[in-house]
């Protein structure tokens, strides 16, 4: 029996040994990668509603703005990162002596994004229920100009507890899905590039392990 895009997600040797043997095609991954872009802005969004709130009063008409460029932005970056993930795997895999396209490695780093889509959807119901909570401090015209009271109004509202959870909860959501995604392109590593599973397990590993780390990082900090 083919593999389903199900099977994606629970066998994914299974899936890429056998995508690994028909013609590239593009139109599932784009799917894939677009559908989780909107979620994410969905989410994205919806996360910088109380800073749009915190500065209605001072800049008219900002959560327009801020809105477009929200959903916008988080679509663009979306495929981007599909990209730069594809292009980063691509070239560590030199180092083990990988064969096989670019063109393969980008399809199968899209089809590894299908547990973003998961995530960024538990992460927006979660958060439709924390946004409600937050107390949002108001930022002036006159705050605006004054650099201290800004940076202060700021601290004020990303250290809200509600709010300070929620970003905790979203970081530890995108590290387990992150890791999901991650194995899903080992496999589709293994099979686009012709490696070992040790060697596709670093070469995948590595830059994901590094961005984790900086995500727990920016957590420490927050």
């Amino acid at each position: 029996m083919k593999p389903s895009i199900v099977d994606l997600l629970v066998r994914p040797g299974a899936f890429f040994r056998n995508a690994v043997s028909e013609k590239e095609r593009f139109t599932v991954p784009v799917l894939i990668v677009l559908v989780a872009g909107i979620m994410g802005s969905a989410t994205a969004y919806l996360m910088a509603t109380p800073v749009a709130r915190m500065m209605a009063g001072a800049v008219p008409g900002i959560e327009v703005f801020m809105a477009i460029g929200t959903v916008i932005g988080a679509i663009v970056i979306s495929f981007v990162f599909w990209i730069v993930w594809s292009g980063v795997f691509f070239t560590l895999s030199y180092a083990f002596k990988g064969q096989g396209t670019f063109r393969r490695t980008l399809e199968f780093v899209g089809y590894g994004y299908l547990p973003q889509i998961i995530g960024s959807l538990i992460t927006l119901i979660i958060a439709s229920g924390y946004i409600p909570s937050v107390r949002v401090p108001q930022l002036t015209t006159a705050g605006m100009q004054d650099p201290v009271l800004m940076e202060q109004t700021i601290k004020a509202l990303m250290h809200d507890p509600a709010m300070m959870e929620l970003s905790q909860i979203a970081a530890i959501i995108s590290i387990v899905f992150l890791l999901w995604s991650a194995n899903c392109w080992i496999f589709g590593m293994r099979n686009a590039r012709q490696l070992s599973e040790r060697d596709s397990a670093l070469c995948v590993g590595i830059p994901v392990v590094a961005c984790i780390l900086f995500m727990i990082y920016n957590l420490g900090v927050m």
